[in-house]
């Protein structure tokens, strides 16, 4: 801190150099020691503050690796327990498929047991006409080739008889 210039000349004047300058010395030599002291006070504590900070630096660092396993842990536990229910889930989809797939096959046979059966009574029907029809064919064939006969016979009784 400066001394101002009335006290310092006022303390010459008083003491006289040689004590005022034993003085100035003295005191000199207490801040210098002071100033030492303090140096060196404000480098330990440094010391402890950046050795603190330097702890807390690594447990903050160990809090943050702990923090990062337990959310890997979880990530890892939450994938597990969403590949088991997509596994579930594709599971129960490819039951209901199955289901499905059998109940459509049984409609089909049904239909198509369904459709053999009308096609075969269609043609039974068919048949039965076509056959009653071959029937009436024969039978009118049958009587047409008697006729005839019959009119080829009487012909050539008469011509016969005429000769």
């Amino acid at each position: 801190m400066p001394v101002t210039a009335k006290l310092s000349r006022m303390f010459y004047e008083r003491f006289g150099d040689e004590l005022t300058n034993e003085l100035v010395d003295w005191f000199n030599q207490v801040d210098a020691t002071y100033r030492g002291e303090l140096r060196e006070l404000n480098e330990l504590n440094f010391a402890r503050f950046d050795a603190k900070l330097e702890q807390r630096a690594a447990e903050l660092d160990a809090k943050l690796e702990q923090r990062t396993a337990e959310l890997d842990a979880k990530i890892e536990q939450r994938t597990a327990q969403l590949d088991a229910k997509i596994e579930q889930r594709t599971a129960q989809l490819d039951a209901k498929l199955e289901q499905r797939i059998a109940e459509v096959k049984a409609e089909l046979h049904a239909g198509l047991a369904m459709l053999e059966g009308r096609l075969l009574a269609r043609i039974g029907v068919l048949e039965g006409g076509l056959i009653g029809r071959i029937g009436m064919v024969e039978g009118r064939l049958t009587r047409l080739t008697v006729l005839l006969w019959v009119t080829l016979v009487a012909t050539l009784l008469g011509v016969l008889r005429l000769t």
